[in-house]
């Protein structure tokens, strides 16, 4: 089996990469500065490294890429700066969710591709009945016109929900919703839940990066979890016990 993953270079999507290749996966990592990537990688021969923009990839492009790929991981995200938060591209994730499932439906693969999208507990599944305080909406109703990347993570999400949909012949998704990031060595125990159990605004939980990634891993390599969650937004916490 071999993933694409896009925002290898990522607090998250390296954490995602170590993931998959110690699982024994084969990986191909869209990156713009390899020269920064951890030597190992480099000489890793299950790691293939791509330089690129994946804001400035065509869709031929990207089906060569994926042509030989069973699964795509999507750990994208802005940079926390006011270029990254503002300048363009300005709905980096949803165009490239866009992009990528253009380009496998071109392909036409013979077997569903499985696409992990890194997506955030601010953002509702609106498939279920998620109910949040007004406070909440307000906060959020402000975040979506105030950054740009918070309106991208909910279009990325929907994208998959409404246009890929439970039956699409080439695609099975699932959008993985991680509470408030922190940073951890090793992974840890974590909760999987259908709909967030706290507020994500005024009562945000932790989710450590490298949690975040181990299952987005297991969700590639393990097909009892992937039947369990295809299809719909999990949200994942640390455990506090």
């Amino acid at each position: 089996m071999k993933t694409l993953v896009m925002g290898a270079s990522g607090a998250t999507g390296k954490h995602l990469v170590e993931q998959l290749l110690g699982s024994g996966q084969e990986v191909k990592a869209i990156v713009r500065s390899p020269e920064k990537l951890p030597q190992s990688w480099k000489e890793d021969k299950q790691l293939t490294i791509v330089k690129a923009s994946i804001s400035d990839m065509t869709t031929e492009e990207m089906k060569s890429h994926l042509v030989d790929c069973d699964a795509i991981d999507s750990c994208l995200g802005h940079n926390i700066s006011f270029k990254g938060l503002f300048g363009k591209p300005r709905r980096l994730v949803t165009d490239a969710v866009k992009l990528a499932c253009k380009s496998v439906k071109q392909n036409d693969t013979k077997k569903p591709v499985k696409f992990v999208l890194m997506n955030t507990t601010g953002n509702r599944n609106r498939d279920l009945n998620e109910k949040v305080s007004f406070g909440h909406k307000i906060v959020v109703g402000l975040l979506r016109l105030l950054l740009p990347p918070h309106s991208g993570n909910e279009h990325a999400a929907d994208y998959l929900r409404t246009e890929i949909g439970q039956k699409d012949s080439h695609i099975e998704w699932v959008a993985v919703r991680p509470d408030g990031l922190v940073d951890n060595d090793k992974v840890s125990k974590y909760e999987l839940h259908p709909s967030p159990i706290r507020d994500a605004i005024f009562d945000a939980g932790k989710t450590s990066r490298i949690n975040v990634a181990n299952f987005m891993a297991r969700l590639v390599t393990e097909q009892e979890l992937w039947n369990e969650w295809k299809g719909q937004m999990p949200v994942i916490y640390n455990s506090e016990v």
